[in-house]
């Protein structure tokens, strides 16, 4: 069984004490960015290389670091361009022994497309889909019903409301068309809904709200077997998260990582989200531009197991970094600090606004000694 699957499980079973958590790497971007997708080749010390030099890694260095963490075997959904699916579930059977499931982006609307030199993401979003769910299973259109599944059968699905009635209704209709298909095709799917990507004229205090009730009201009208398996959602902060939570229990709720910003950001984020309720976390960038991605997700697996708080993950992630003999992006002081992390694709949208580190550090719950332990193991694996 995939774990996903019985994570699913086990938190709609106990959605108030499944301890369940799942962890899924976000490799779609190809669908937003082209060519800048898989990021810079990054040198070990990059003091000493011209900004002129630095160039973007390959499409099959985007291939290869998918295949790292489906090996490394601790998240429990890889989302990928129906394209890669094609590649790497398809062709190389990469998951076919493997508890991680195959996912792809099942529609790239207008406010993912962050084309050098295009302003596509300052219009209000609009709907779109590139790929179809007979290529993103089968890899061919119209395939035969009882043709096996050999791609993916889980997709995500995005919306993007903006207090524009002629586009929310547009991305509505949009959206009911698929979940028919995807009904037909057995195609699961996770909904994904972006913050809004220009001014709605909403106050800053009405947005949470604006951005619940749509999920909900989206919602209502569509029974088990159309529903998404989970949502993923920016943090917008405590409040926002529990009343979503607190409405349906049975409805899982994830959030979406937004851009890169510093290790502390991404580590404290997963931790605030799950104490408030989150079961699911989808990191893109976050992982993607991490100087040791594998590294980087092993963290973020202790966190949400509680076997480490985010403040000893930063610093124990700069130990294991500085034990490979690979420099940081930035020194652990300024690492440790929270920024303001935009959550769409385009660099705006909600944003979390503390831009100051808490006083201290809780305490350790594990012991020096066993967090040195832990650390030992992480380093002999990235060693291995």
């Amino acid at each position: 069984m995939k774990s996903l699957d019985s994570k699913i499980a086990d938190i709609l079973k106990n959605p108030s004490g499944s301890k369940a958590f799942i962890i899924a790497d976000a490799k779609d971007a190809d669908m937003a960015f082209g060519i800048t997708a898989p990021g810079h080749k990054r040198p070990m010390n990059p003091e000493r290389v011209l900004k002129s030099e630095i160039h973007w890694k390959s499409l099959e260095e985007y291939r290869e670091q998918i295949r790292a963490v489906v090996r490394q075997g601790l998240v429990d959904i890889m989302l990928m361009s129906a394209s890669n699916v094609e590649q790497l579930a398809m062709r190389e059977r990469l998951f076919e022994k493997s508890h991680i499931t195959p996912a792809a982006r099942a529609n790239d609307a207008t406010d993912i497309w962050v084309i050098r030199g295009a302003s596509y993401i300052k219009e209000p979003s609009r709907p779109f889909r590139s790929a179809t769910l007979d290529h993103i299973k089968h890899g061919e259109i119209d395939a035969a019903p009882d043709a096996p599944m050999i791609g993916a059968d889980l997709g995500l699905y995005s919306v993007t409301f903006t207090n524009d009635l002629q586009r929310d209704y547009e991305t509505l209709r949009e959206f009911k068309e698929f979940r028919e298909e995807a009904e037909r095709k057995n195609f699961r799917y996770f909904l994904e809904v972006f913050d809004p990507n220009v001014d709605t004229g909403i106050t800053p205090e009405m947005l949470d709200g604006f951005i619940n009730d749509h999920i909900i009201r989206s919602l209502a009208g569509v029974t088990a077997k159309g529903r998404p398996l989970f949502l993923k959602i920016a943090w917008r902060g405590p409040r926002a998260m529990e009343e979503l939570v607190a409405y349906d229990p049975q409805m899982i709720v994830g959030i979406l990582g937004g851009s890169a910003g510093t290790t502390y950001d991404a580590f404290r984020l997963i931790a605030d989200a799950q104490k408030h309720g989150a079961r699911v976390a989808l990191f893109g960038r976050k992982i993607n531009n991490a100087e040791q991605p594998l590294a980087f997700i092993e963290f973020l697996r202790r966190i949400v197991e509680g076997a480490i708080t985010p403040e000893e993950a930063v610093k124990a992630y700069h130990g294991v970094l500085q034990s490979l003999g690979i420099h940081p992006h930035r020194p652990l002081a300024d690492d440790m600090q929270i920024t303001s992390a935009a959550t769409s694709y385009g660099g705006s949208g909600g944003a979390r606004k503390t831009i100051v580190k808490p006083d201290g550090a809780p305490a350790s719950t594990n012991g020096g000694g066993r967090m040195a332990d832990q650390l030992a193991r992480i380093r002999q694996r990235l060693g291995d």
